[in-house]
């Protein structure tokens, strides 16, 4: 029936569509006007068809075959995994992960602090009523004393009577991540660690002992493309060492896990771990390994702290939600959903209920779980996937010719390449072409930081660890929303509240436009918002915006009317206020010939000039 209706309408060249696209634009520019240039260097086309997947070569294999592409089996089925502190007490952490357990948790993740030796009494007490022949087990934070905790770990299993081949669990252990985001390696001898901990788990083929902590790259602000090549690096240099040790091919990539972010870029999240499967096969296939289940690589994705915000947190909600479907589409073999408030504070019940749930639901209810791959065939997913993997592998490459990651980090090749990326973004953030609702955008004008939101959540950089004895300048953690979180937090501990007053006349349609993105404009940090629908004339305004005691008064009317009216407003107002004209309106040049400086659009740079209007106000 299909093929019928189709041989009814005549097929439409590429050549047809590309001449009436380029009648519409009317002269534009085709480049400019549909060409998405992403932060990846990738451009994107308005469309694709299926003649742009004739020149791809990664098409031919199924899921669960070389190069992985589509999948490491002919099925989905991640696991859902929560992670539980254990710092302070195991105690807590047990009752936590058996809740969890209980409540749809598949796969546990304890943070641990690495660098204590845990005893087998311990270790107990932290797995306590947890069957291990059936849930996967995970140790976060693993540091000098790795092989003391794996062996704690085994001793425990076996006391229990679990078979060697039942028993899954990962050890983070992750020399490199230590020199990315502290500037040295987390102990002198962590090559000796690497062969104790492969020699310790060698008859339990499912325990993973190195972890490639390729979301710290995101942490500090990179591109998609930046962490793969960069965690592929990472592993490489892991394969490398491993082999110069004795050990095969098999061996060392049968023990190594990677743990990527998801970030909100739906369909580029979803084409990088496709991307992903692609290059460690063909690394782990050009080291030697035999194996097809070994050229397979292992991914646990945990939804991006990079996007997570303290100010509106709910709206972490939704940016998880998306993030996880991403993850999930993509094949991912376990995938953490931060909590909403797990940035200020330790997560509640219900945020943890709610990170549980949303992949309860795209499994039980949305049946994510039910076809591997589906994104597969799709022109755009596709050529995505091509684009990340030829762009990942060319940064790989150029790492590898530096003399493999550690000498790239140490050189400062990698910390360069993503402060080039930072700066960027940094500047899209602060100029709201990169949106964060609820904090740079669209703020909730009456929301105050939640009680345990301190200054050190808010400020970059504040939390910065540094080793007592740097080789390398170690990448900044820190969130993009961090520096409007910051501009609002300092009002709110200033002890004053600035009111902006909309100073609203003339042309309705303008004025309510201008006051209404006036109105966000001064919300972002936290200012006081008086809006108004329309003064009759601009003496009533400035007469209600001296009886509210305005800090700030924000003309909103036509270019055609400012003319006039702003230096009318300006006299009336004198140095009782500071004026703000809403716009850039034609007669600008003009306007500051009579003295009037403040000009706000959407062409400002929101943060720098909202920290301007604070120093003017004593904040």
């Amino acid at each position: 029936m299909a093929e019928k209706l189709f041989d009814e309408f005549s097929p439409v060249s590429t050549e047809k569509w590309e001449e009436v696209i380029t009648k519409d634009l009317k002269g534009a520019d085709y480049e400019k006007k549909l060409v998405w240039k992403t932060m990846e260097g990738i451009s994107v086309r308005p469309y694709y068809r299926a003649e742009d997947l004739d020149k791809l070569n990664h098409l031919e294999s199924a899921p669960g075959e070389f190069p992985f592409v589509r999948g490491t089996s002919n099925e989905n089925k991640w696991k859902i995994r929560q992670g539980y502190c254990a710092h302070e007490s195991f105690q807590k952490a047990n009752a936590q992960a058996i809740d969890g357990l209980a409540k749809g948790v598949e796969s546990v993740g304890f943070c641990i602090d690495g660098a204590k030796p845990i005893s087998k009494e311990k270790m107990d007490v932290l797995l306590k009523g947890i069957d291990l022949s059936k849930t996967e087990v995970n140790f976060e934070g693993c540091s000098c004393e790795t092989p003391a905790i794996v062996e704690s770990f085994i001793a425990v299993a076996l006391e229990r009577g679990v078979k060697a081949n039942e028993i899954k669990a990962s050890f983070d252990f992750d020399p490199l991540r230590s020199l990315t985001t502290t500037g040295n390696f987390c102990c002198s001898n962590y090559t000796k660690n690497y062969s104790k901990c492969m020699q310790l788990v060698a008859e339990y083929p499912g325990i993973k002992v190195i972890g490639v902590e390729g979301y710290s790259f995101n942490d500090a602000g990179a591109t998609l493309v930046q962490e793969l090549g960069f965690a592929l690096a990472m592993g490489s240099e892991y394969m490398n060492t491993l082999l110069e040790m004795g050990f095969s091919a098999d061996e060392a990539a049968s023990r190594i896990k990677f743990t990527f972010s998801v970030g909100s870029n739906y369909f580029m999240e979803i084409a990088k771990f496709r991307a992903a499967r692609l290059l460690w096969a063909n690394i782990t296939d050009t080291y030697g390994a035999k194996n097809e289940e070994f050229k397979k690589i292992r991914i646990h994705a945990v939804t991006s702290q990079w996007n997570q915000t303290v100010y509106d947190s709910y709206v972490n909600m939704l940016r998880a939600t998306t993030e996880a479907m991403s993850a999930s589409l993509a094949g991912v073999d376990s995938l953490e959903v931060l909590p909403f408030d797990y940035q200020y504070r330790e997560p509640s019940d219900f945020s943890n209920r709610i990170a549980r749930n949303v992949q309860i639901i795209l499994k039980e209810e949305s049946h994510f779980d039910k076809i591997a791959d589906p994104a597969a065939g799709s022109y755009y997913i596709e050529t995505l996937t091509n684009s990340i993997a030829e762009q990942s592998w060319k940064l790989f490459r150029s790492v590898e010719e530096k003399g493999g990651y550690t000498e790239a980090f140490k050189a400062g090749y990698i910390q360069s390449e993503i402060k080039a990326t930072t700066a960027k973004r940094d500047l899209n953030i602060a100029t709201r072409r990169e949106i964060y609702v609820g904090t740079n955008q669209y703020p909730n004008f009456s929301e105050k930081a939640d009680k345990d939101v301190t200054l050190d959540v808010v400020t970059r950089g504040a939390n910065k660890i540094i080793s007592e004895n740097p080789i390398a300048e170690p990448l900044e953690k820190y969130r993009g929303a961090q520096s409007f979180e910051a501009l609002r937090f300092a009002t709110e501990t200033s002890g004053k509240t600035p009111k902006a007053f909309m100073l609203t006349f003339g042309n309705l349609a303008f004025c309510r436009a201008r006051a209404q993105f006036s109105s966000n404009f001064f919300a972002v940090a936290g200012f006081e918002v008086i809006d108004n629908n329309r003064f009759s004339s601009v003496e009533e305004g400035v007469k209600a915006a001296m009886a509210a005691k305005a800090d700030i008064v924000v003309a909103c009317s036509s270019d055609e009317e400012y003319a006039v009216s702003v230096p009318q407003i300006k006299e009336l107002i004198g140095d009782q206020a500071i004026l703000v004209v809403a716009g850039e309106p034609s007669c600008k040049e003009e306007l500051v010939a009579k003295g009037v400086e403040n000009f706000i659009s959407v062409k400002s740079n929101v943060l720098e000039t909202l920290k301007q209007y604070q120093s003017k106000l004593g904040i």
